[in-house]
């Protein structure tokens, strides 16, 4: 059942191995953006002559806009709105460049309801190859706070 109040889900209604996913495309408009929020403005990202001298041999993503797009579904979809991160690890596998579509998801593998903690596998993929995976673990509401 999701949370009428915040449209996320409540910690008593969530499953091992429920799924919910995202899909974005990295444009070069979203990667200014977030080199202007984040204060990110490493020329790897920005300038395309140096970022041809890199390993990359060529412009890339932040790691954390790929990032972003996880917190994009444990705050919006699964667990949802009302839930809190606690922790996440990451490993960046691969580089993500302007006009990939990035197919991010998560996956539940525990939950403590005692704790109200779930924990969630997390990942994501340009044309199904994995550029970072991880775990993140969230606070959920239960009914009782409700």
């Amino acid at each position: 059942m999701i949370n009428p109040l915040t449209g996320g889900y409540l910690i008593e209604d969530l499953e091992v191995g429920m799924e919910a996913t995202y899909e974005r495309e990295v444009t070069e408009a979203l990667i200014v953006a977030f080199a202007e929020v984040s204060g990110d403005t490493n020329p790897v990202h920005l300038d395309e002559e140096y970022a041809k001298t890199t390993r990359f041999k060529g412009r890339i993503a932040h790691g954390l806009l790929t990032a972003s797009f996880l917190s994009t579904i444990l705050g919006t979809k699964l667990p949802g709105e009302g839930s809190i991160y606690l922790h996440q690890d990451l490993v960046f596998r691969a580089p993500v460049r302007i006009g990939d579509v990035v197919l991010a998801g998560v996956k539940v593998e525990k939950i403590n309801f005692h704790r109200r903690v779930v924990v969630l596998s997390c990942y994501a993929k340009v044309r199904n190859r994995t550029v970072l995976q991880g775990e993140a673990v969230m606070m959920v509401p239960s009914r009782d706070q409700t």
